[in-house]
């Protein structure tokens, strides 16, 4: 699986007064997308970050077509861009419950060694949970 559906509804504490999400949340809607996505792969990240790999956020680029309200049902398609090698890269899509494209995004994060505070190479059983 390479691509993947999470659902998330948006909270007043997560808007302005006019109704409207605070661009700054979107970044956490991206984060709950992507461990989502791991979850839906059979990956743990909490494990994962056990074992001693982190994936901090390298690249984070929005584009905001339409605003996302208070009390929206918004779907986040979550997609892999390319094999991942030391970065892994993904694309997103959310939309509001009236299928309306909001806003689209990319995010490129790095495997990093805990320890040693060095990127690392995607760990193998990542790998193989994605075919490759």
């Amino acid at each position: 699986m390479k691509s993947h559906f999470t659902y998330v509804k948006v909270r007043y504490a997560e808007t302005d007064q006019m109704g409207v999400v605070y661009h700054g949340n979107y970044a956490q809607y991206l984060e709950i997308a992507r461990i989502d996505w791991l979850d839906a792969l059979g990956i743990s990240y909490r494990k994962m970050e056990e074992e001693g790999v982190m994936l901090p956020v390298y690249e984070l680029n929005l584009k905001f077509k339409k605003s996302a309200k208070f009390d929206d049902e918004l779907k986040i398609v979550t997609r892999l861009k390319q094999k991942p090698g030391v970065r892994i890269a993904f694309e997103y899509e959310i939309f509001n419950q009236n299928g309306e494209l909001l806003t689209t995004a990319e995010t490129t994060l790095i495997f990093m060694d805990v320890e040693k505070s060095k990127p690392i190479k995607c760990p193998q059983y990542v790998l193989e949970k994605l075919g490759y």
